[in-house]
């Protein structure tokens, strides 16, 4: 079984690179990173993990949408592995949201995405999957497809002043309940 790593942190030169394409789905290096991310993320709050931050610069992502403290009310979805990635977008309509990220701790920001998408993943045991997907989970999507091609949330951001430390955005959000 592979353990915990330690979750690479905005700065590193692995979260700016584009991530290589998986050739084979069954490897056992594939299968290992699958491991390593699943049970990285499962270690976190987070409601996703790209395998570049886990500093493998590799087209993997596994999606965990679940209510935790950071996001109390995202749906629970079971975690999804998907290999080699990628969607079209069903309507131009943005929405921007509140995002947060293991790789920049303390930090939310306002990120606009794309409301409606169409992706594509190939699954663990080779199959290609198509799925619609909207509101917080095609976020989640977009924000660990963002990692696939060395690009972090802040990179997305329109204003400045969306940018909060993690105190303040939980004291906006505290306020409005």
């Amino acid at each position: 079984m592979t353990g915990v790593y330690e979750i690479a942190q905005l700065g590193a030169k692995v979260l700016r690179q584009k991530a290589e394409a998986v050739a084979d789905v069954r490897n056992a290096e594939v299968r290992r990173i699958i491991e390593a991310m699943q049970a990285t993320l499962a270690s976190t709050s987070g409601v996703g993990i790209a395998a570049p931050q886990i500093g493998e610069s590799k087209r993997i992502i596994i999606m965990a949408s679940r209510p935790t403290p950071r996001y109390p009310s995202a749906p629970l979805m079971e975690p999804t592995v998907m290999i080699n990635p990628g969607f079209q977008v069903l309507s131009e309509t943005q929405e921007k949201d509140w995002e947060g990220c293991l790789s920049i701790p303390g930090i939310r920001a306002l990120v606009p995405r794309y409301h409606e998408i169409m992706i594509h993943y190939t699954d663990q045991q080779g199959g290609l999957v198509e799925a619609q997907l909207s509101g917080f989970v095609a976020r989640i999507f977009q924000h660990e497809f963002d990692h696939l091609e060395g690009k972090t949330y802040l990179d997305r951001v329109e204003n400045n002043m969306d940018i909060f430390a993690e105190s303040e955005f939980i004291k906006l959000i505290n306020s409005k309940f």
